[in-house]
């Protein structure tokens, strides 16, 4: 059970309700993260805003931001963003037999090298930045990976890391 209440749509006043409508256009729906932020309307501002900027800009294909989130997620033991996510890849065509492989045996899922690299990357950051060494970063560039896309890929997993601890102290749930 959340540790705090979800701000309904019919509650909110004209800031939050722009917003959400947004948010709503994009997913059909608004889901608990944003309801749960719409307790401090400047920072629901402020992650809507950047999950648009992070996830439905940029060079990256939306497959491997989606599957930065998911794996951020696993490894962060967030179940929510994990099943959000799982949903996401779902919804842009991603088989489950295909999104069991990212998550099981990325090596053999449908990606570019670059796109492994930069999928291993993000994980790496997020669970063991200090230990990021220089010949990993040479990986990154040596299979074509441009500065552009590795900050890319780490604002992916920057935005899922703060996702999964904010939800997971709240114990907020999908929805």
């Amino acid at each position: 059970m959340a540790r705090i209440s979800m701000v309904e749509p019919a509650a909110v006043d004209s800031q939050i309700e722009d917003i959400f409508a947004e948010i709503h256009a994009a997913f059909g729906r608004i889901p608990n993260l944003f309801k749960a932020y719409a307790h401090h309307p400047p920072l629901l501002e402020a992650n809507w805003h950047k999950v648009k900027r992070v996830m439905m800009e940029g060079v990256l294909p939306r497959k491997v931001k989606e599957s930065i989130a998911v794996l951020v997620s696993i490894d962060n033991s967030c179940s929510y963003c994990i099943a959000a996510h799982e949903g996401a890849l779902q919804s842009i065509g991603i088989p489950p037999e295909e999104i069991k492989l990212i998550e099981t045996d990325l090596e053999k899922a449908d990606f570019t090298d670059k796109e492994k690299t930069l999928i291993r990357f993000a994980r790496k950051a997020n669970s063991s930045p200090l230990q990021v060494s220089d010949e990993e970063v040479v990986a990154v560039r040596t299979v074509g990976a441009t500065d552009a896309e590795l900050v890319e890929a780490l604002g992916v997993m920057e935005l899922f890391t703060a996702f999964n601890k904010f939800l997971d102290t709240l114990q907020v749930e999908l929805g």
